[in-house]
């Protein structure tokens, strides 16, 4: 007699399993986010755990064994330099061979565009594009709007098939393969949906286990789930070497291409494109397009010297303060984090001495750029002063400085970088933080240095 199935619940954020539904995972500790899983029968457990093993027979043919460590030779990993700065940047020097990237990102923020573009532009190459989500003939219109060299290797295979993808990797050879997207592969082994946890995490683990003993560097497109987070379990994003998070608004030309996981690299690089009808353009000089120059007279508007990775460049910050129309403030803030918003906010009030209990206040990073810097600090709060004073900061300033929750303006990293960006740009003033003027001559400087200890020192600066 046929058993029944089984039904198994798993956590769709980490993976965790469970032979009952459970409302809190004690995993993650996130809420609602066992789903069902029906499996062929008592062993489908260990069914699921073993899904791909005809499909990781064409993923390798080679039989590794252990090595002494001693015996191991350290040399510099081998890169394939995908001609776009931004990308190779964040990548950490170009894609490592035999690497897995998951490139994730909203719908139509330029995840497909951005992949295309940059293996339309390696003719040396042999390329295999997997789209499981769209046409060979959209590809193709897709394709005449990027500029490209007619020599391009770049084959085209619409296919959600596993086993299917492996037969024509292994007849055409490629030298990179694309998958658009990983959510949208299914193998047979596994008896459920596409896109489903079992699926993604089998699919992945065998194009992992390919890529890592052929050598081909695999780029797996992932979607972005309501959260703001990479659908499927969090166990995609450990199989992977890198992540990179393509991030911008719909209704804004910019995006930002930043990384959250990068082993062969650091996580702290920093790529800006501009979308344009013919693809996404690269900014080498983020600064200039950032800055509003048109805002003499405007109050609420603060310069701040930032640094993502090792690039430093120059950020508007936008703040509105107005009086709560509903009793209860509200605090939103786009591009900066709310809770340190919240933290300004009390230290503006306690040690500075203003009264922000019964106002709303907003705050925006112009250009659709989420900073993480606490060099912001400083800029946020005479951004905030400024618009509760109604009071416009003089053109020709910028500042750098972290703030404490005492009100003192604590040092940061590479003052000097920053203050180079800023006399760049011709930029007259830069407040920075005292204990950040060891070594530094103004006598050499074409800008004016203003170190200050405290908050109340820098807004007495600006507001005299």
């Amino acid at each position: 007699m046929a058993k029944k199935d089984k039904i198994v619940y798993v956590c769709s954020n980490c993976g965790q399993e469970s032979s009952k539904w459970i409302g809190k995972c004690p995993s993650c500790g996130n809420w609602n986010t066992f789903k069902e899983l029906r499996v062929a029968n008592d062993t489908g457990m260990a069914a699921a755990r073993n899904a791909a093993t005809s499909v990781r027979r064409h993923a390798t043919t080679t039989r590794n064994i252990p090595q002494n460590i001693h015996e191991i030779v350290a040399e510099r990993e081998h890169r394939i330099d995908l001609h776009d700065g931004e990308l190779n940047r964040v990548l950490g020097g170009g894609l490592v061979l035999g690497s897995v990237v998951l490139l994730g990102g909203e719908p139509g923020i330029g995840k497909s565009t951005l992949t295309l573009q940059t293996i339309l532009n390696i003719p040396e190459l042999r390329v295999l594009y997997v789209s499981g989500e769209e046409s060979a003939f959209q590809i193709k219109m897709r394709a005449n709007r990027i500029p490209h060299p007619a020599d391009t290797q770049v084959s085209i295979l619409c296919e959600t098939s596993l086993e299917a993808i492996f037969d024509q990797i292994t007849e055409t050879h490629p030298e990179l393969i694309v998958i658009d997207s990983i959510q949208t592969i299914a193998t047979e082994e596994v008896e459920s949906s596409p896109g489903s946890i079992a699926q993604v995490r089998e699919s992945a683990a065998s194009l992992l286990r390919f890529a890592k003993t052929s050598g081909v560097p695999i780029i797996l497109i992932g979607h972005i789930n309501k959260e703001g987070t990479l659908a499927g379990p969090k166990i995609l994003e450990h199989i992977v070497d890198t992540v990179i998070q393509f991030e911008g608004d719909q209704h804004n030309i910019y995006r930002i291409l930043r990384s959250t996981k990068n082993r062969f690299g650091s996580t702290s690089e920093l790529g800006i494109y501009e979308m344009q009808q013919s693809g996404l353009r690269q900014i080498t000089n983020p600064s200039e397009l950032l800055l509003n120059q048109d805002h003499d007279g405007l109050s609420g508007i603060a310069i701040s010297s930032a640094i993502e990775g090792i690039r430093p460049f120059l950020v508007e910050t936008q703040a509105l303060v107005s009086t709560a129309a509903y009793g209860t403030p509200q605090r939103s803030a786009t591009g900066f984090d709310q809770r340190r918003l919240n933290m300004l906010l009390a230290v503006l009030e306690k040690r500075v001495g203003f009264k922000l209990v019964q106002k709303d206040v907003f705050l925006n990073i112009a250009g659709g750029l989420r900073v993480t810097d606490l060099a912001m600090d400083l800029s946020v709060i005479a951004a905030v002063l400024s618009s509760n004073v109604d009071t416009p900061i003089e053109s020709g300033w910028c500042m750098a400085g972290e703030v404490g929750l005492s009100g003192e303006v604590r040092a940061v990293s590479r003052i000097e970088q920053r203050i180079s960006e800023a006399e760049k740009l011709g930029f007259t003033d830069i407040i920075i933080p005292k204990n950040n003027m060891a070594g530094i001559e103004q006598s050499k400087r074409n800008i004016h240095l203003h170190p200050v200890r405290k908050v109340e020192e820098a807004l007495r600066v600006l507001f005299g």
